[in-house]
Parts: structure tokens; C-alpha cells; sequence
């Protein structure tokens, strides 16, 4: 197993820890009723996103593609490709909107716990759903780009 291999894996390691660690807060905030555990739960998705789940991404994302330059043909390889056009989208351009409408959520979950009560702004943010969307979405990339790796389709 060569360098960039390892790198590339360690840093798919971390960058699913960082969806692990965020996305299941994100739903549970959502499920929930009591404003105090959404502000806990919001808070701790947005800690963890920038934190762990960032990172993580832009590891993955540096190391896979020094991987497969080194090894593959991005012209030729139309797997590849369809790879790193999915990552673009998914985590440059998903990501950074989780991250937006988490730290939203997060900041009008802070102003409702603070007069305990959900305020209409928060009842708004909650009734939006896009950290939940973005963060499905992220969710659901990481299968496909692993199909995408492991079998070359194309």
C-alpha cells in the first residue's frame, strides 16, 4: 500500500468520524420538541462540523486527488471524473450550505433558550430543514462515491 493510499484512508476515517459525529445531532434536533436540547444538539452539530467534519473533507478531498493523479488518468478514467465532479458538488458546495443553515439554526436555537420559548425565527429555521437536506445529501454521497471507487464503472 503506497503513502497517498494510507493518507486517503485515514482521511476518509476522519471525514466520516465528522459526518458520524454531526449529522445524527442534526436529525435529533429536528425530531425534538424540547428548545433546550435542539440549542445543545445544534451547538454540538456545529462544533463538530467545523472541527472534525471540515477537516476531514478537505483531507479526503486533497489526498484523493493526489492518489489519483498519481495513479490514474482523469481524462481516461471517466470514473474518476464522475468522482471528483460528485466531491465538487457534494462537499464544496453541500457542505458549506449545511454548515450556513446549521450555524442559522444553532444561533436562533441560543436566542429561544435564552427566553425559553421557541421564538417564531427558530420555529421558521426548524420548519426550513436545510442542514437536514444538505446533511441527507451528505450522507447519502459517501455510499455513492464509494461504489463509484470500488467498482469503476465506467
Amino acid at each position: 500500500m503506497d503513502g497517498w493510499r494510507i493518507a486517503h484512508t485515514l482521511a476518509l476515517i476522519w471525514m466520516g468520524a465528522g459526518l458520524g459525529a454531526t449529522y445524527p445531532l442534526i436529525v435529533r434536533a429536528w425530531l425534538s420538541t424540547d428548545v433546550r436540547f435542539q440549542m445543545y444538539a445544534l451547538t454540538e452539530a456545529a462544533r463538530n462540523e467545523t472541527r472534525v467534519l471540515l477537516p476531514g473533507a478537505m483531507l479526503s478531498g486533497a489526498t484523493g486527488f493526489f492518489w489519483g493523479a498519481a495513479h490514474h488518468d482523469f481524462l481516461r478514467d471517466g470514473w474518476l471524473a464522475a468522482l471528483a465532479g460528485l466531491f465538487v458538488f457534494f462537499w464544496l458546495l453541500c457542505l458549506p450550505l449545511l454548515g450556513f443553515g446549521l450555524r442559522r439554526a444553532r444561533n436562533a436555537s441560543l436566542v429561544a433558550a435564552k427566553r425559553d420559548e421557541i421564538t417564531d425565527e427558530l420555529r421558521e429555521l426548524l420548519a426550513d430543514r436545510v442542514p437536514l437536506v444538505f446533511g441527507t445529501a451528505l450522507a447519502l454521497s459517501v455510499p455513492l462515491m464509494a461504489w463509484l471507487a470500488v467498482f469503476k464503472p465506467f
